[in-house]
């Protein structure tokens, strides 16, 4: 396929002499999709634009394709790259709602199984740090773990094992973070329930030297609590 660039001076050429001759009266633009572009015409620019890395202007010919050949054989590809566009655009709330209609509107399609792992990406893409809110960690797990319930043996569940991993490495830290606050504000009892919970719940994530710290500073909130209830004891 020739590329758009090596197009350009026969274009421009073309359009400066139409423009000449009048050839463009009526025209509503000079760029973009004409309205004679067929499905076919408009999925191969589309893809051009893809393989470009231009999102923007693959999003939209893709859109331009979906809205004026909805009953296309290239109706389900335009929607697919239309989030796939958005999701390079870093648009994910734009992306997790396209691909959800696309799961909606074709559930026995045989590109479900990315359509899944992307939903699960774009949360992966937002996550946080330790100590910030952590909604899109646990969405991205939501995700991933779809997949390899519907889908246990696709291409893409190698890696949504590996990320759920590391979404749990992060809901593990988040933990530590708000325990330590407790632990340092002298909040035993809550301290000691977010560090039990993080030894039930992310045991197989922690190495071990954080795992003994955990361990220890659990033995330390329960210390700490005995002697405040005995000081309780002794003041009745």
């Amino acid at each position: 396929m020739i590329k758009r660039n090596q197009k350009l001076p026969l274009t421009a050429f073309l359009l400066f002499f139409l423009l000449l001759i009048g050839g463009l009266t009526g025209c509503g633009c000079l760029f973009g999709e004409k309205e004679t572009d067929t499905a076919e015409e408009l999925a191969e620019k589309g893809m051009e634009y893809f393989e470009e890395e231009d999102y923007y202007d693959a999003l939209k010919v893709f859109t331009t394709l979906k809205e004026r050949y909805p009953y296309s054989r290239y109706a389900i590809l335009a929607e697919l790259k239309v989030a796939d566009a958005h999701f390079h655009r870093k648009e994910y709330a734009e992306a997790i709602a396209a691909y959800a209609d696309f799961l909606q509107l074709h559930p026995k399609n045989d590109a479900i199984p990315y359509v899944l792992y992307q939903i699960g990406a774009c949360y992966y893409e937002q996550l946080l740090s330790e100590d910030r809110d952590q909604m899109p960690t646990r969405r991205a797990i939501s995700a991933f773990q779809r997949l390899l319930k519907e889908h246990p043996f696709s291409t893409y569940a190698k890696t949504a094992k590996e990320r759920i991993q590391d979404c749990r490495r992060l809901l593990a830290q988040h933990e530590l973070y708000v325990a330590n606050f407790y632990f340092k504000s002298k909040h035993y009892e809550a301290a000691l329930s977010r560090f039990e919970g993080v030894l039930a719940d992310y045991r197989d994530v922690l190495p071990l030297d954080k795992r003994k710290e955990v361990e220890n500073l659990a033995l330390v909130c329960k210390g700490k609590l005995s002697e405040q209830i005995g000081e309780g004891v002794n003041g009745n």
